[in-house]
């Protein structure tokens, strides 16, 4: 699995790349292969401010579907909306084109709250 360093994690398998005050969120390696083919992804709460660890969207796989959590509260600025044509991206390439939503942080502290990658690494070996 692929684990980026520069990345924070949630227990939920969202990852967080920090940007000075905002938050690219998506979901991780470990994710989607556990999920499979991502064939829909919807997000519907642009311009929403949510706090963390509330719903923000789902993700569909040909077996199920997932709710997406938010890993840090704040306000949605962005969706990737090349997800809508191509949300195969979230399988290929999550850290990249496979992010999902931009947010202002409200509260950076929260960051402490998440994982590095070690910690991550750590956890889902004990899940598979």
């Amino acid at each position: 699995m692929n684990t980026p360093d520069n990345l924070k994690y949630s227990k939920e398998h969202e990852w967080v790349r920090v940007d000075g005050e905002h938050a690219y969120i998506g979901v991780t390696d470990f994710a989607q292969d556990q999920l499979g083919d991502i064939v829909y992804v919807e997000i519907e709460t642009e311009g929403q401010t949510l706090a963390k660890d509330e719903v923000f969207g789902t993700v569909e796989a040909v077996k199920t579907v997932s709710d997406l959590y938010m890993p840090v509260g704040g306000t949605i600025e962005e969706i990737n909306s090349e997800l809508e044509g191509e949300p195969e991206f979230v399988n290929t390439d999550p850290y990249e084109k496979g992010w999902m939503i931009k947010v202002k942080m409200d509260n950076t502290a929260e960051l402490e709250e998440l994982m590095d990658a070690a910690a991550y690494t750590e956890m889902t070996a004990q899940v598979s």
